[in-house]
């Protein structure tokens, strides 16, 4: 038991180990911009903007619940004018960011490994390198950057869907006029909230673009390693949206609580 233990202790310090690595290979190829210059555009398109249908999807009935929720929670004991208030915090703030860092966590990060990953199993990256092509900012810069730019965009852009679908709601499926909502929505916001769901969100962009190009890079085995990196990155990645969410709480939201 002691051995199999180790053994794993070693594994995943060696992976930390080739991750470091990795990520240094990558800082150092961001001075190549004319390689990943013109690359990054077309990823931000692929990565960003056609993962906002699945985003707004996701916001529209997060809103809805939220306003249902709040109603059912707080019935005959706070002013209805407060499901405003709990929509568009908990939207802004928790909701918004990390489901949709789970959602695009599946369509983003598994499509960047399995692309990577067919890649280097049928040697297109050795390819590469043979062109005198550095494949990590070929293929690596542009997709990190390409997450880390777009991911704030479509968390904006879920915030404001799930705080439209909760008022949307509220009006017409609760004792909650427009005004009530509005009142509620502005007692308690302050700019931070928007600060801080972005800067969530970009951490995670960054860490979910940077895990599947890893495992992507590291892929072994045929088709069969590219179907274990896929569902490493899918896991990982969400494992990582709640250390990062859990992080951001505790080093911002304490600051201004304090």
């Amino acid at each position: 038991m002691f051995a199999s233990l180790g053994r794993h202790v070693l594994s995943a310090i060696a992976a930390f180990g080739r991750l470091g690595r990795f990520l240094g290979d990558t800082i150092r190829a961001l001075a190549e911009v004319r390689t990943w210059g013109s690359m990054t555009f077309q990823q931000m398109r692929r990565l960003g903007v056609d993962s906002v249908p699945i985003t707004l999807f996701i916001a529209a009935f997060t809103g809805v619940v939220l306003a249902l929720l709040a109603s059912y929670a707080m019935t005959n004991y706070v002013p209805p004018y407060l499901v405003g208030t709990l929509v568009g915090k908990t939207m802004i703030l928790e909701l918004g960011p990390v489901l949709t860092g789970l959602a695009l966590a599946g369509r983003v990060g598994a499509n960047i490994a399995a692309e990577l990953g067919t890649m280097r199993v049928t040697e297109q990256v050795d390819a590469l390198e043979t062109l005198a092509y550095n494949p990590y900012a070929y293929l690596v810069v542009p997709r990190v950057l390409a997450g880390t730019v777009m991911f704030p965009v479509t968390v904006a852009f879920a915030m404001a869907v799930g705080v439209f679908t909760g008022w949307v709601s509220a009006v017409t499926l609760l004792p909650v006029t427009t005004a009530e909502f509005v009142r509620g929505l502005r007692l308690f916001f302050v700019p931070f909230d928007v600060w801080y769901g972005l800067i969530k969100s970009a951490s995670f962009g960054f860490v979910i673009t940077l895990i599947g190009c890893f495992l992507g890079f590291t892929t072994r085995g045929g088709a069969e390693g590219v179907g274990r990196a896929t569902t490493r990155t899918v896991v990982y990645s969400a494992e990582m949206i709640l250390v990062l969410d859990a992080y951001w709480a505790v080093t911002l939201l304490r600051t201004q609580v304090s």
